[in-house]
């Protein structure tokens, strides 16, 4: 049992190693930014980030009438 916990550890040491010389062999140490929303070429096509879009679409409309009745008087 405990030789078999040792391997899987030691492989999970070893992917993650793996993994990081990703990051030491770029020049800044760190990942591409390959977020939607900096991305000129989606930008241009008018495709934006989603948590953008969904802000943009809560927040509230200025020219919206209020259609709420509060007191009804007939």
């Amino acid at each position: 049992m405990v030789k078999t916990l040792l391997i899987v550890v030691g492989m999970l040491l070893l992917g993650v190693a793996l993994l990081s010389v990703g990051i030491w062999a770029r020049q800044n140490g760190k990942f591409p930014d390959i977020h939607v929303g900096h991305n000129p070429v989606m930008r241009k096509r008018g495709i934006g980030c989603v948590e953008a879009q969904d802000a943009e679409a809560r927040r509230p409309n200025p020219l919206a009438v209020d259609e709420r009745i509060n007191n009804i008087n007939h």
